[in-house]
C-alpha cells in the first residue's frame, strides 16, 4: 500500500478521535491535560522562577513526562540544555531618581512614580538631559522615524508605548522591541531610554505590576546575546505622574496621549530636565534549563529536518503579597502551554501520529525575563540550525471560554498562517488575526526568537470576537489574574477546549512536518529579511578559513547526530 495512502489514513483517525472523542475520552484527557498544571503550578514549586529550586524540579518533571512518552532526549545533558544568565536585582534604599533643572532636583519616588529597569548593566550614577521622542520609533521600510532632528547624543529617550496604526501591526510591535529600540538610540548617541506606558494597553495595573519591582531581571550571560549593549539607565515612568517630566517643554502628557489614543503621530520635543540616577543592585550568575525532546520522524529524506513546538516553562516565582498570597503559580501563563506539549507528546505515541520530519517539544526558560530561553536555543540550537524548518509557539492560550476562535500572530507573515486555517476548520474553529496589535503580543513570547533567526513562526490561543461576552471574559482574566497570585489552580478552566486545542496543535505540528517543502516567509513579510541574513550568516562561517563565532561553536558542541541511514 502506498505510503501517501497510509500517512492520509493515520491522519484521518487522529481527526477522528479528535473531531469526535467521546465524553468519557474528553473527560479523561482533561483530566490528564490538568494533572501535569496540579503539579507544574502547585505551591511546591514556588512559582518555577527562572533558576531556582521549583524551575529545576519543573524542568525534571517535563524531562519525566518526554521520556515516559517515547521523545527522544534533545538536549546537551539528556533531555536538558543548561542556560547560563546573570540576575539583577535592585536595592531600592542604594537607588534613587530625581528630575533635575536648574539646579534644583526633584527627588521622584520608587515605586510609584518610576521604576528602575534591572535588564542591562546599570551605570552606579549618572545625570543627562531628557528628550521626549513620540512613539520612539525609526522604521525606514514604511519611510517613519519619530528621531529625525532630535539631538540624542549623552541623552536619555523618553517614549510613550505605542505607534501610528498606518503601520501594520507585526512590523509595529517588532519596532518597538527593546532591542530595535535601542539599536536605533544608541547609533543616534543616547545613553539610556524611559516608557511612558500607554494607561489604555496597560495589561497589568502599576498598582500590581510595582509590587514586583524587586524580582530579580536576567539577561543572557553570553555577551554576543546582550540586547542593549551600551545602556546605562532605563526606567518605567508611572503615567498617572508622567505629567511633571513635560513641565516646561510646552507640551503636556494629556496632549501626548490625545494624539496616541488617535494612533496618529505623536510630537517629539527636548524635555527641560535632566535625570540624576544613582543605582545599586546585587549581581550574581544563575543556571536555568530548557527542556528539549525529538519526537523522530519517518521519513529518511525529512527527519533531520525539525519543526520545534514551544512553550515556556518559567513564571514569577515569589513576588507581591495580592490578598495575602505572595506565590505566581503560573497555572494559565504558561503551565496550560506545557501541559499541552506533553498530552501532544503522549498522544503522538499513543495514536502513532505520522511525523516525516522531527518534531522537536521545546520547554524554555526565562520568557518572563525577556524570552530568555528561546533566544538561546535559537542561537545555540541542539539540532542543526539550518534544519530548523518552523517554529509554532503555546503560550497563554487560555482555555477559559468555549473553542470557537482561534487567535493567529503572524498569521499573515508565512505560509504556516495559510497552513493552519484549514486545520482549524476541520474542529470547528474560525481564524482571526491578532485582534489588539496595540498589546505588542507578537514580539512579547517565545516565537520572536525564532523569527529574528530567520525561521518562519507564529503564536496560536485561543480567541474571541471583539465585544462578545467571551471577549469580555479574556478582558477581565488580564486585568485580575495575569501576572498575579489569583492564576492558580482555584481558577474557572474549560477543559474541553484544553484537549480540543491540544488535538488541533498536535494536527497542526503533523502539517506542517509533513509538507513536501518547508514553510517560506511570504514576499510581502518585512520578517523575510531575517532568512536572507541567517543564510549569508551560515555562508560565511562555513567560508575557507573563516573564523568560528561563539554561537557556532555552541551549535556544532551540541548539535544531535544525525539520524540518515
Amino acid at each position: 500500500m502506498p505510503h501517501r495512502f497510509l500517512h492520509w489514513v493515520g491522519l484521518v483517525l487522529v481527526l477522528a478521535g479528535a473531531s469526535s472523542c467521546s465524553t468519557t475520552s474528553a473527560s479523561q484527557d482533561g483530566n490528564r491535560w490538568w494533572s501535569h498544571i496540579e503539579y507544574l503550578a502547585s505551591d511546591s514549586l514556588e512559582g518555577r522562577e527562572t533558576g531556582s529550586e521549583g524551575h529545576r524540579k519543573a524542568a525534571e518533571y517535563v524531562a519525566d513526562k518526554f521520556k515516559a512518552y517515547g521523545a527522544e532526549p534533545g538536549g546537551t545533558e539528556g533531555y536538558l540544555q543548561a542556560v547560563p544568565l546573570v540576575s539583577r536585582r535592585i536595592h531600592e534604599s542604594e537607588s534613587s531618581l530625581s528630575l533635575v533643572r536648574g539646579g534644583k532636583a526633584l527627588p521622584l519616588q520608587l515605586g510609584e512614580e518610576a521604576n528602575i529597569a534591572m535588564s542591562y548593566e546599570p551605570a552606579p550614577s549618572l545625570e543627562a538631559p531628557l528628550v521626549f521622542a513620540g512613539y520612539g520609533l525609526a522604521v525606514p521600510e514604511v519611510g517613519y522615524d519619530d528621531l529625525e532632528g532630535l539631538d540624542l547624543k549623552g541623552k536619555v529617550v523618553v517614549y510613550v508605548q505605542g505607534g501610528p496604526a498606518s503601520m501594520p501591526g507585526p512590523l509595529r510591535a517588532h519596532a518597538q522591541s527593546t532591542e530595535e529600540r535601542w539599536k536605533n538610540y544608541r547609533s543616534a548617541g543616547a545613553i539610556g531610554m524611559a516608557v511612558i506606558p500607554n494607561p489604555k494597553h496597560m495589561d497589568i495595573p502599576w498598582e500590581r505590576s510595582t509590587l514586583n519591582r524587586f524580582e530579580p531581571s536576567m539577561t543572557l550571560a553570553d555577551p554576543e546575546l546582550d540586547a542593549t549593549p551600551g545602556r546605562k539607565i532605563g526606567f518605567t515612568i508611572n503615567p498617572a505622574h508622567a505629567e511633571r517630566f513635560f513641565e516646561g517643554s510646552g507640551h503636556t502628557l494629556a496632549e501626548v496621549l490625545a494624539f496616541a489614543d488617535s494612533n496618529v503621530a505623536v510630537p517629539a520635543f527636548p524635555l527641560a530636565y535632566s535625570i540624576r540616577a544613582k543605582v545599586g543592585f546585587e549581581r550574581r550568575e544563575v543556571e536555568s534549563q530548557n527542556v528539549v525532546g525529538i519526537v523522530a520522524g519517518s521519513d529518511p529524506q525529512l527527519r533531520d529536518e525539525y519543526v520545534v513546538l514551544s512553550a515556556h516553562l518559567d513564571h514569577l516565582g515569589i513576588g507581591g503579597a495580592i490578598r495575602g498570597d505572595s506565590i505566581y503559580n503560573g497555572a494559565m501563563d504558561n503551565a496550560s502551554g506545557i501541559a499541552t506539549l506533553i498530552e501532544i507528546a503522549r498522544i503522538a505515541k499513543e495514536s502513532r501520529v505520522p511525523f516525516k520530519r522531527s518534531l522537536v517539544l521545546l520547554a524554555v526558560t526565562g520568557e518572563e525575563k525577556g524570552m530568555r530561553g528561546s533566544r538561546y536555543f535559537a542561537a545555540h540550537p541542539t539540532v542543526e540550525a539550518e534544519n530548523i524548518v518552523a517554529n509554532i509557539n503555546m503560550d497563554m492560550f487560555l482555555p477559559i471560554v468555549p473553542f470557537k476562535y482561534l487567535t493567529v500572530y503572524g498569521l499573515k507573515e508565512s505560509e504556516l498562517g495559510d497552513m493552519i486555517g484549514p486545520v482549524a476548520k476541520r474542529f470547528d474553529v474560525e481564524v482571526q488575526d491578532d485582534p489588539e496589535p496595540e498589546r505588542n503580543i507578537f514580539i512579547r513570547s517565545d516565537q520572536y526568537s525564532f523569527i529574528k533567526m530567520g525561521i518562519p513562526a507564529l503564536f496560536a490561543k485561543v480567541g474571541a470576537k471583539k465585544g462578545t461576552p467571551e471577549d469580555s471574559t479574556f478582558k477581565t482574566w488580564i486585568h485580575d489574574r495575569y501576572h498575579s497570585p489569583s492564576d492558580d489552580l482555584a481558577q474557572p478552566v474549560d477543559k474541553e477546549t484544553a484537549v480540543r486545542f491540544t488535538r488541533m496543535m498536535l494536527e497542526f505540528c503533523s502539517e506542517v512536518a509533513n509538507r513536501p517543502d518547508r514553510p517560506r516567509w511570504k514576499e510581502t513579510s518585512f520578517f523575510k529579511r531575517y532568512a536572507g541574513e541567517a543564510a549569508a550568516r551560515r555562508a560565511l562561517q562555513s567560508a575557507p578559513g573563516a573564523a568560528t563565532p561563539v554561537t557556532a561553536k555552541a551549535t556544532t558542541k551540541t548539535s544531535r547526530v544525525s539520524r540518515k541511514p
